[in-house]
């Protein structure tokens, strides 16, 4: 398998804690922001990573957003199961996901975009670097009205997250989908002193999702 992504993407991450949980052997091909969607358009018709290609017999040629590559790795392998087997669980499992997915992970985004243009410039004071931050905050509109309300999407997600703190899963007794996501998507934030020292539970689960998929751990926490 071969998975096509942005090598700091937290939505690439997500994919690769799933490849990973499921033990699939794959390789990784980093694309360049902005020339990526040269590459991408005519393949998948759309220009968002990561993209998965399964280079199996029978199989889609490419496989497009993180949620899908989700439910084909389960289809594939069924042995360690993404989503629980109870329909309720499931349900809210799926739900956890998609929410993370559309409020949370944009939410981190805005979040550590403004940092590392300001306090956090020091990770990597590069023009390169800068240039890519800059052009980033210009694509997605990164300002204080808009990283206000990134942070108090970030709040609430801790309250409904909080259920993690005592015990090891989101969803029933298993890892799944929502755990999975939520470790990938909100990995961004522990370079940020402020989220490390407010919810430090939320980094020691991280780091465990990220040890069980055998993913090296995000910057910040390795």
């Amino acid at each position: 398998m071969l998975l096509l992504q942005f090598s700091t993407s937290h939505y690439c991450r997500k994919a690769r804690l799933a490849l990973g949980y499921k033990s699939m052997v794959y390789r990784v091909r980093n694309l360049t922001p902005g020339v990526h969607a040269l590459q991408l358009k005519p393949k998948t018709g759309a220009t968002t990573v990561p993209v998965l290609c399964p280079e199996l017999p029978g199989q889609p040629e490419y496989i497009s957003d993180s949620s899908e590559i989700f439910r084909f790795l389960e289809e594939i392998s069924p042995d360690r199961r993404l989503f629980p087997p109870d329909a309720e669980q499931r349900l809210r499992t799926e739900w956890l996901e998609d929410w993370l997915d559309e409020s949370i992970g944009t939410a981190t985004r805005f979040v550590y975009y403004d940092y590392r243009a300001g306090a956090g410039k020091a990770i990597d004071p590069s023009l390169a670097s800068q240039i890519v931050i800059q052009i980033v905050r210009h694509q997605y509109n990164i300002n204080n009205t808009t990283v206000a309300l990134a942070k108090k999407r970030l709040d609430l997600a801790f309250q409904v997250l909080a259920g993690w703190r005592d015990r090891p899963y989101l969803c029933g007794d298993q890892l799944t989908v929502a755990d999975l996501t939520a470790a990938a998507l909100l990995s961004p934030l522990a370079l940020l002193p402020a989220y490390r020292e407010s919810v430090p539970w939320l980094f020691e689960r991280i780091k465990e999702v990220h040890l069980i998929c055998g993913e090296p751990l995000p910057p910040g926490l390795g």
